[in-house]
């Protein structure tokens, strides 16, 4: 038996399946890992959340880095490895789909938001650090590159941000005590395209092999944890998944 019909036999057997996704996912999009040579935190110095805050020149430069490299994660559409999760979310076997990514095509793969537990916030929209109100990135585009106008809310006159979890920011207390419950809770934990090696996040996997769930880690390269693990397969997660659930 090969390792697409193992893996096909344990999401059959499984009565609660828990999908944790870091961002070989969305390289399968087009969508750059920042994290990788020639990315984003390889060619820009990270800024800190305290420097966004106290500084109006690190929130422009902040703004402008992140229109700059906008289009690419505009353009970008799930792929089948999204869509693979989504109909095992649709079939009712899978309870959530934990992410490390901040693109927002689970979402758009047709998950339910409620399913989606986004441990590093969300790109695709912006939000008050003060009072929390959501805003649109258009209107912000269109000001910043047109006068240089930086956002301030309108409820509050609070400073706006993405809405995504910065360095140096406080993990979203929620989203973290979601992931956990779920972890806790299912029978096999799928981790799919994460390197494993940003904390706390990456201890979710350790936490459910520990609960007696089976462990699966699809990756491109070797993780820390691919000893622990019950199956590991080095491959695409979009071809991956499909031919594990049967799907095209």
């Amino acid at each position: 038996m090969d390792q697409i019909e193992q893996l096909r036999d344990m999401i059959g057997s499984a009565t609660r399946i828990v999908a944790f996704t870091g961002a070989g996912i969305s390289t399968e999009s087009g969508i750059p890992d920042f994290r990788s040579p020639g990315g984003i935190w390889t060619r820009y110095k990270p800024i800190y959340f305290d420097d966004f805050m106290s500084s109006e020149e690190m929130r422009r430069e902040s703004w402008r880095r992140k229109f700059a490299t906008d289009e690419t994660m505009l353009k970008a559409e799930p792929n089948a490895g999204h869509r693979a999760l989504a109909k095992l979310v649709e079939q009712g076997r899978m309870s959530a789909i934990i992410t490390q990514n901040v693109d927002g095509l689970h979402q758009r793969s047709g998950v339910p938001e409620s399913k989606v537990i986004e441990l590093h916030g969300n790109s695709t929209y912006a939000s008050c650090l003060d009072c929390g109100h959501r805003y649109e990135l258009d209107a912000i585009r269109r000001a910043f590159l047109g006068s240089g106008k930086l956002p301030i809310c309108v409820k509050c006159d609070g400073i706006v941000k993405t809405a995504t979890i910065s360095f140096g920011q406080a993990m979203p207390e929620i989203q973290m005590a979601r992931a956990q419950d779920e972890t806790t809770a299912c029978d096999l934990f799928i981790v799919l395209g994460s390197s494993l090696v940003v904390y706390p996040a990456a201890g979710f996997p350790r936490i459910a092999k520990r609960r007696g769930a089976k462990l699966v880690i699809v990756n491109r390269d070797a993780t820390d944890q691919d000893d622990t693990a019950d199956m590991v397969i080095h491959a695409e997660i979009g071809s991956t998944m499909s031919r594990a659930i049967g799907v095209n």
